[in-house]
């Protein structure tokens, strides 16, 4: 599997080359800057890109500047973010692509390698992986007024597994509950955010990270 790295720190940058190429992953290129890591995400189109959101020259958000704009040139390109800061404007848009194959983690948060691994591999394969803390932020711009107002907390609990991609089963086994009661919340979910609902953990997740971006 072939990667792309943007970390501006050289003995991360060099930290993450040497664990993903432990665990088989192709380093095709390890950037320090947005320009680079645009230029290299569009020759190398990578099976995935491990981006860091500030970059040089500015250290505000240039890599998740250049992730937006690479995968409007290559739809549905994957890039996990790896950050210690949630950026709310371009994390939501990069979120709510309906391309999938994204994720959002935060440095100080990972706990578990292969945790890590494995995120890396479902934005590879399309999915997408989400730090509950990234996902809290987001909810919390919305949660003062609008229809989110209107989740029980027990819903918004189920909402963040979800945008977690997790199944029906699995946040079911999380939050100590039964599937048919996962389901039900789901159902409200949608009804009071006025969502489709679907199947698909995927497209649940990009729904409900597309209203929050537009809301």
């Amino acid at each position: 599997m072939r990667v792309v790295i943007a970390e501006d720190l050289a003995l991360l940058r060099d930290g993450l080359i040497r664990l993903l190429q432990a665990h088989e992953f192709e380093v095709v290129a390890a950037v320090d800057n947005g320009p680079d890591l645009l230029k290299a995400l569009l020759e190398h189109r990578p099976d995935v890109g491990v981006v860091d959101v500030r970059l040089p020259p500015t250290f505000t958000d240039e890599g998740l500047q250049a992730a937006i704009e690479a995968r409007r040139h290559v739809p549905g390109l994957p890039i996990l973010v790896l950050s210690q800061h949630v950026e709310q404007l371009y994390a939501r848009e990069l979120l709510s692509d309906d391309g999938g194959a994204v994720g959002y983690m935060l440095k100080d948060r990972v706990f578990d390698i292969g945790q890590f691994i494995d995120a890396i591999r479902r934005v590879a394969a399309g999915g997408t992986a989400m730090d509950p803390a990234v996902i809290s932020q987001l909810l919390a711009k919305h949660s003062e007024d609008g229809p989110l107002a209107a989740l029980t907390p027990r819903e918004r609990e189920v909402l963040s597994e979800m945008a977690e991609g997790r199944s029906n089963s699995a946040i079911a086994q999380r939050l100590f509950i039964t599937e048919k009661a996962v389901s039900k919340h789901i159902n409200n979910i949608f009804t009071k955010l006025d969502l489709p609902p679907s199947n698909d953990d995927s497209r649940r997740v990009l729904a409900v990270l597309a209203y929050l971006n537009n809301a």
